[in-house]
């Protein structure tokens, strides 16, 4: 097994134990937020951070996993192999650039093998300002009774009526009503909640304990399951502000795309995560990106959530069903390929070094 494939794990609890594993080995310390749950496998969960460099370093570059639980599996052995990587954290050292890992921000949904957290919440909607009314989605109040059957798989009228609506609107009218956040169905997808989750709320503490000594601040936070298999889109993480807009194209790239203006893969969305760096490190010049690496098609994917979100609704499914939901759910967002690894690892490698000198331009 080369480097770059024993940093991935079949496990959260596998994952875990490497990433401490190469913060000790690299002389390291660990800064454990314990959750208040276990694991699926009675094990302790926690949001790991680590810090390499100064604590008073005046750039700060962040690099998370699992936001989106299972999408863990990727970025997890992101963060493994970086902490194994000499070259790498000398690089970063030299240009005198403090590099923050923050392993598993939500530790129960990667555990879980599931996206959501343990409140059934999309963190990465759940990032809004709870006194007051919550954004609306309407179409998404539409597509609800289709999106969770009475059973699974759907049956044939289930499926009729989702191409249909794919057939008169358009299927990135489906993702958009799908994926934008709601905040009505606490059982439904994309849910962002009615107040902060543990997750908004520990991070927040990360960042008021680690961002408040920077001057600038770069953010790459880990993704999977939008765009070509193993493609990794740096899609613009920050508040749509054309300045940032123009530092991110020149620290990352003129194909750096933007929920703000269509060229995404992602849909516009509300409630985002990497807002809170504004708000908790508002003396420093953000600049961030979201690593978003493809997996199967829209749809199928679609289709993988709809039935972890299903099972969850009924425990009392059979167990052969409910492994292969479980199998489908992680397929759609790990594809467990050596090739594909090595890819996932590259451009995060190279979308690290290059916020390591975007982080020094004048």
């Amino acid at each position: 097994m080369t480097d770059i494939q024993s940093g991935f794990s079949k496990s959260y609890a596998e994952a875990r134990q490497k990433f401490l594993n190469a913060a000790q080995a690299a002389g390291l310390t660990v800064d454990s937020n314990i959750h208040p749950l276990k694991g699926r496998d009675g094990e302790e969960l926690a949001m790991d951070v680590v810090l390499d460099g100064a604590p008073d370093a005046k750039q700060l570059l962040i690099i998370s996993s699992a936001c989106h639980g299972v999408e863990g599996y990727c970025g997890s052995g992101v963060q493994i192999h970086a902490l194994q990587n000499t070259a790498w954290r000398d690089a970063a050292k030299a240009r005198g650039v403090a590099v923050l890992y923050i392993h598993a921000l939500n530790p129960h949904g990667f555990s879980h093998v599931r996206r959501v957290t343990h409140e059934n919440v999309d963190i990465n909607r759940n990032f809004q300002d709870f006194t007051k009314p919550l954004p609306e989605n309407a179409p998404y109040k539409e597509v609800q009774p289709l999106l969770l059957p009475e059973v699974w798989p759907p049956d044939a009228a289930n499926m009729t009526a989702i191409q249909q609506y794919i057939a008169e609107r358009g299927m990135d009218a489906l993702q958009a009503a799908v994926t934008k956040g709601q905040h009505d169905f606490p059982e439904g997808l994309f849910y962002g909640g009615k107040a902060p989750t543990w997750s908004n709320l520990t991070v927040r503490q990360v960042l008021q304990k680690y961002g408040q000594n920077c001057q600038k601040l770069a953010w790459i936070d880990l993704h999977t399951g939008l765009g070509p298999n193993g493609v990794g889109e740096r899609i613009f993480a920050c508040a749509d502000d054309a300045a940032a807009f123009a530092r991110a194209k020149a620290w990352w790239g003129q194909s750096i795309t933007s929920i703000y203006d269509g060229s995404s893969t992602s849909a516009f969305l509300t409630g985002l995560m990497w807002m809170s760096a504004y708000q908790e490190c508002p003396q420093a010049e953000y600049t961030g990106i979201a690593m978003e690496y493809g997996t199967q098609p829209q749809l199928q994917v679609m289709n993988a959530l709809r039935g972890d979100h299903w099972l969850h609704l009924h425990p009392e499914a059979p167990e052969p069903l409910r492994q292969k939901i479980k199998q489908d759910l992680m397929d759609a967002f790990y594809t467990d390929t050596d090739a594909w690894r090595a890819q996932i690892v590259d451009q995060a490698m190279d979308a690290m070094h290059q916020a390591v000198s975007g982080l020094n331009a004048a």
